[in-house]
């Protein structure tokens, strides 16, 4: 309506007419409309299509907002950029293109056309072009892999360098478990040495002729004290809670039933020294219970200490007939390290990975150290690790170069230079000094070249006196202690110049 005022402008009575782009044809508004459906005050409160916000119900070209994605589009409508899926006209979203794509198999993906803007990068991104030198990797990766699975610490099919210590357990086993004579052993050696690894094979070997015994194999690693032994024997001897575990007389109880009527019961305590016990009453109690009258069990202990039935347990040399039978695992010697890897290996088909000098190396090092076979497989597997790895570097470097060139270099195999690395990660060098200041003070210098002087004479490797052995090489000895004036003129003259 006119207006004499410039500061009011002219109203609009609501509501407007809001046609929708897709609408094909005017609708005619002089045609007579259903009265509206009273719709609740609230547009939180309508659901679906009823939420029109105030919309009035005679406008059928404004549809719910869910609805509006299936509306067609007329070309006139500018939409801004427009993306190409495929030369015929699509109805459809690219997300319902996606989805329909996976849905049929049989239809062909879109490939991009000349003119795309988006082409389909979700078709061809795993279509990757493989280079000549990553499927070479390929080849070289199971080489490396099937090495590495070889060279593992577990129990192995047959135990080499082992052949008296395997006799001696077999014949025990033998001669007590089938012969249902109760005894005991006590099996020690430095960690790695292979009790365990040879008495388990053993077992595995037995299984038939030792099948009518009970077998309770114990790391007494797991225990929290000493005293948890015995409820953790009568559990896997009786079942769990079938013989209660309290009193100060469990012990004896215990023992009445591995005394009574029954099958022979093989008891095996591997890290025997961890039953420690204020005056050893739990070791000397386990050591007298195959010596009880009518006793059915057998006992395998197995530790490191060679001397704890002789320094721990003192009062069995009183009791001779309850003192076990005893079995020592020396250390590996080199030779018996490099039969061991080489077995390994030979159970890898095609060429070997580890070169036989690097072997040779890591056998010596290892078996002038500890005798660890363990350690000795530990290192050649992170050898491996190492040569393979830089491989596999190799490989994508070469796969993202412009230049294509296909080459077969062959297999690269371990050699010194990385087993070299291992060692002194693993042992370091522990013959010089570090961070400037001496390593060892002067007392065990003179000590070390006093080994070393007296191995070179006696042509022995352990010297009499309190069993000391020198368990570095010789010529390590020499190079970190010939510099200095004092260790050095000792090595070159000997003791007797200083002495006289």
């Amino acid at each position: 309506m006119p207006t004499t005022n410039a500061r009011f402008q002219t109203t609009i009575n609501f509501p407007r007419k809001k046609w929708h782009r897709s609408c094909k044809a005017t609708p005619d508004i002089n045609k007579e409309l259903p009265p509206p459906r009273e719709l609740p005050l609230s547009p939180r409160k309508r659901l679906g299509g009823e939420n029109l916000c105030n919309i009035p119900q005679s406008l059928q070209c404004s549809p719910s907002k869910q609805k509006k994605e299936n509306q067609p589009v007329t070309p006139s409508t500018p939409r801004g950029r427009k993306l190409e899926f495929s030369n015929s006209p699509l109805k459809h979203s690219p997300r319902k293109l996606e989805l329909s794509a996976e849905k049929s198999p049989e239809r062909p993906l879109c490939l991009p056309q000349k003119g795309d803007e988006t082409p389909c990068s979700t078709v061809h991104s795993w279509r990757m072009v493989k280079s000549p030198s990553v499927e070479l990797f390929k080849k070289k990766d199971l080489c490396y892999q099937q090495t590495k699975q070889v060279l593992n610490t577990a129990i192995p099919e047959r135990i080499l360098a082992r052949e008296d210590e395997t006799k001696a357990i077999t014949q025990f086993l033998l001669n007590h478990v089938c012969e249902e004579e109760p005894g005991s052993l006590y099996i020690s050696g430095a960690p790695g040495t292979g009790k365990t690894a040879c008495l388990n094979r053993i077992l595995a070997d037995l299984q038939e002729k030792l099948g009518a015994s009970t077998q309770i194999f114990i790391n007494c690693m797991s225990l929290r004290s000493s005293q948890d032994i015995f409820c953790t024997v009568a559990d896997k001897l009786f079942g769990k809670g079938k013989l209660k575990c309290a009193g100060k007389d469990f012990p004896k109880r215990l023992a009445k039933k591995l005394t009574s009527e029954g099958p022979m019961v093989l008891l095996v305590l591997d890290e025997m020294d961890q039953l420690d016990s204020k005056g050893q009453s739990v070791l000397y109690t386990i050591f007298e219970w195959p010596h009880l009258n009518n006793s059915r069990l057998v006992l395998i202990g197995i530790a490191n200490a060679l001397d704890l039935t002789d320094r721990i347990l003192p009062r069995l040399q009183a009791r001779p007939m309850c003192k076990p039978q005893l079995l020592n695992f020396a250390p590996y010697t080199r030779d018996q390290i490099v039969t061991i890897v080489q077995d390994r290996l030979n159970q890898v088909p095609g060429e070997r990975v580890l070169d036989a000098a690097a072997i040779q190396f890591c056998a010596r090092k290892v078996s002038s150290v500890s005798g660890d076979a363990r350690k000795a497989l530990d290192m050649c597997r992170r050898a491996v690790e190492i040569v393979e790895s830089g491989v596999r570097n190799q490989a994508v470097m070469e796969s993202k170069s412009p230049v294509k060139t296909p080459r077969n270099p062959g297999l690269k195999k371990v050699g010194l230079p990385h087993i070299s690395q291992v060692i002194s990660e693993v042992y370091g060098d522990r013959m010089t000094p570090s961070s400037g200041s001496e390593c060892f003070p002067l007392q065990q210098k003179l000590l070390v070249c006093s080994l070393l002087l007296l191995t070179r004479r006696s042509k022995v490797k352990e010297v009499g006196l309190g069993k000391v052995g020198l368990k570095i090489e010789e010529e390590d000895v020499e190079h970190a202690l010939n510099d200095k004036a004092l260790t050095g003129s000792i090595l070159q003259r000997g003791l007797e110049y200083f002495l006289n």
